[in-house]
């Protein structure tokens, strides 16, 4: 599962650099990105041969869907996205690279929803898998959306939740833009486990669970947290 992100401005700039993309659309930081939002992609642009970051809504609306208005389709499956008919057409031609600086996921402990940010060791950004779709409405506007890919959790993940989101190398970045792989055989191995050292976890500060919060506060660590009240309002996920 995956619905909530960090992106910094300059991480979103070095993965552009790294990928030979200039001009880059204006992009601020943001520290809880959430679903239903338009955020920043990589992809092989539909009108040329070249790769080109976009922003598109985060939750996908399949090109065949009757209406845009159904619940956000924000996660697929890495075990079912090659035989599922919202997903398998984008999985073959229409992929794409969402650029992180971290990302966060929520463990059970009683009653409560402790908040851990994952990042990479060296806290550079890395990449999600992603696949993207337009939607064409009967008054001729387009959607164009676009969905995270999860798959089986590490041992670093496997406490906190049973999902996490595919993770992308520099190699296998390259590979998962390529529109010469269109087999899902050849891309079942992208989409692999990432090995425990891929990440670190973080305990941070419940401020982050609500979507309505912003900014570097999102970041602080956990023990930043008033002391727990029984007559204290609770934070939840917003979902």
């Amino acid at each position: 599962m995956c619905t909530r992100y960090v992106l910094l401005e300059q991480h979103y700039r070095d993965i552009l650099a790294r990928l030979g993309i200039g001009a880059p659309a204006e992009f601020l930081s943001r520290y809880n990105i959430a679903p239903n939002t338009a955020i920043p992609v990589v992809r092989r642009s539909p009108r040329s041969a070249y790769n080109e970051s976009a922003f598109l809504r985060w939750g996908l609306v399949p090109s065949w869907a009757k209406s845009a208005d159904g619940p956000p389709l924000v996660n697929a499956r890495a075990d079912t996205v090659a035989v599922k008919p919202t997903f398998r057409d984008a999985l073959r031609s229409r992929r794409c690279l969402i650029p992180a600086s971290g990302f966060y996921e929520w463990e059970t402990v009683g009653r409560a929803k402790k908040p851990w940010l994952f990042r990479r060791p060296d806290e550079q950004p890395f990449a999600f898998a992603g696949l993207w779709d337009r939607w064409c409405a009967p008054d001729g506007s387009v959607r164009e959306t676009c969905a995270f890919i999860t798959g089986e959790p590490n041992t670093l993940m496997r406490p906190i939740h049973n999902r996490m989101p595919v993770i992308l190398t520099a190699e296998t970045s390259g590979a998962w833009l390529d529109p010469a792989l269109t087999e899902p055989a050849q891309l079942a191995p992208l989409l692999g486990v990432p090995p425990d050292d891929t990440m670190t976890k973080f305990a941070v500060s419940t401020y982050v669970s609500s979507v309505r919060h912003e900014g570097p506060a999102c970041l602080a660590p956990a023990a930043a947290d008033p002391a727990p009240s029984d007559s204290g309002p609770q934070l939840s996920l917003g979902f």
